[in-house]
């Protein structure tokens, strides 16, 4: 086999396996038959930063077995991998002054709106609006839309436009520094939120089936306590 044959077959190679992983990074990860916890209570393991502007600084740190979103320097903890069908248990609570965070699903390409967010949908955490959709370059439907994201010409999943879907029930948050406890269902194209047992939002028709999960960094200081994912087959009727 002559020199050029060799380096044509090992080109061929190589580009068989940067391929090949590729399209493994890209295939969602189904959950195990049993639920799992995506903070082991030591470290990000499973996570990646993404801040724009660190500083220096760290966002995200591991405190007394809690994971802390520190709110600043802004950005998101993102997972490795990759899930679809799936029911998120979240329980957090803003320790100190009330604010803003979220928990994104269906997350894909980073910083794809004010260079800061990555694709998704936003399942609200700020303070007295738990529950609410932000459309972040990928939509969601709900009944009643004019009523809860404004009028029809301003609807819209990038800057400028009607992005938020407002929730539907008023006072399911527990009152600051107690513990909440959020449930995210996605399963197919669906997203179901609860908070503290209410039936805050549904959406249907998502323009996302599968994402990583990401939570954010918002200027408040946030703690986690548990973030458990169960495999599911159907979405529930009730909490």
């Amino acid at each position: 086999m002559t020199r050029f044959q060799l380096s044509f077959l090992a080109l061929l190679i190589t580009t068989f396996f940067i391929s090949n992983a590729s399209s493994q990074a890209k295939t969602p990860t189904k959950p195990r038959s049993k639920s799992q916890s995506l903070f082991n209570g030591k470290d990000l393991t499973g996570w990646h930063v993404d801040v724009p502007n660190p500083k220096g600084k760290k966002t995200f740190i591991v405190r007394d077995g809690l994971l802390v979103s520190l709110g600043k320097p802004q950005g998101h903890l993102i997972t490795d991998a990759v899930f679809q069908d799936y029911r998120l248990e979240v329980e957090y609570r803003f320790a100190g002054e009330p604010g803003n965070c979220g928990v994104l699903v269906h997350a894909s390409t980073p910083r794809a709106l004010y260079k800061m967010f990555p694709k998704s949908i936003e399942v609200q955490m700020h303070h007295e609006n738990a529950g609410d959709f932000w459309c972040i370059v990928e939509d969601i439907e709900v009944p009643d839309m004019e009523k809860r994201r404004g009028p029809r010409e301003n609807w819209g999943i990038v800057k400028g436009k009607g992005r938020r879907i407002l929730n539907l029930t008023d006072g399911s948050e527990k009152p600051l520094g107690d513990w909440n406890n959020m449930v995210i269902e996605c399963f197919g194209n669906d997203v179901k939120v609860w908070v503290n047992g209410d039936l805050v939002n549904h959406g249907t028709n998502c323009t996302a089936s599968s994402g990583q999960i990401a939570l954010q960094a918002e200027g408040s200081e946030v703690e986690f306590r548990k973030l458990l994912l169960t495999p599911i087959t159907e979405l529930s009727d009730k909490r």
